[in-house]
């Protein structure tokens, strides 16, 4: 399966939860291919400090822009289990390139108003994906860095759910110090020592939903 990471809004966590599904994805004992498609490069940087702290990554990492993303992914992809790219934070053509390439599209939203504006215009670019491929690409939108408890992430939840172009899954991605604590050495939230169990749990029930699909119960 090639999972591509995608916002059109950058400060949504997109890059933090692309490592942590692949490296999620290498614990499930898979074969992963890690594709750093965004030019601020979080994920080659993770992944430095990843081999610094663990000594081997895991995961294979590459890194492509651009047009040619598309035909690379392709040629790499009988070659892993996994492919996961991460995407610029905004409309770019190696984002294109990763939706025209993706079986799933991993589309995070804030639960702020202002990140909500912007759905229109990811509507715009799913539906025109959509119209050049041969199989469609599965959209999935879900909340990420999403307050503990807010009226914001339940009026921003069901304004989601609203758009039959996606479809938007009920696991939500709190706001959790320790996705960023992890991150600063090179690890998953579920690799640290003392890890955060509620923020382990968030990510079992995303992951496991985008790899097994109705196997896992959704929560509120």
């Amino acid at each position: 399966m090639i999972i591509s990471f995608n916002s059109i809004k950058g400060g949504v966590g997109k890059s933090t939860l692309a490592v942590n599904f692949a490296a999620w994805l290498v614990r499930e004992g898979y074969d992963v291919l890690l594709v750093d498609g965004d030019e601020q490069e979080t994920a080659s940087d993770f992944t430095a400090w990843r081999e610094q702290t663990l000594g081997n990554t895991g995961y294979t990492l590459v890194n492509m822009t651009g047009a040619n993303l598309r035909k690379q992914v392709e040629q790499m992809r009988s070659k892993y289990d996994h492919i996961v790219i991460d995407t610029g934070g905004r409309d770019t053509t190696s984002q294109r390139a990763a939706l025209s390439v993706a079986d799933v599209s991993m589309i995070p939203f804030a639960p702020r108003s202002f990140d909500l504006w912007t759905i229109n215009k990811v509507i715009e670019v799913i539906d025109e994906i959509q119209a050049i491929r041969t199989e469609p690409i599965i959209p999935y939108a879900f909340l990420s860095r999403a307050d503990i408890r807010s009226a914001d992430n339940r009026e921003v939840a069901q304004a989601l759910s609203d758009f039959q172009q996606i479809t938007f899954l009920t696991h939500p991605i709190c706001n959790r110090k320790a996705f960023s604590n992890a991150a600063g050495v090179g690890l998953a939230v579920f690799e640290v020592e003392q890890p955060d169990l509620k923020a382990v749990s968030e990510i079992n029930a995303l992951f496991n939903h985008v790899l097994h699909g109705h196997n896992t119960p959704a929560t509120a």
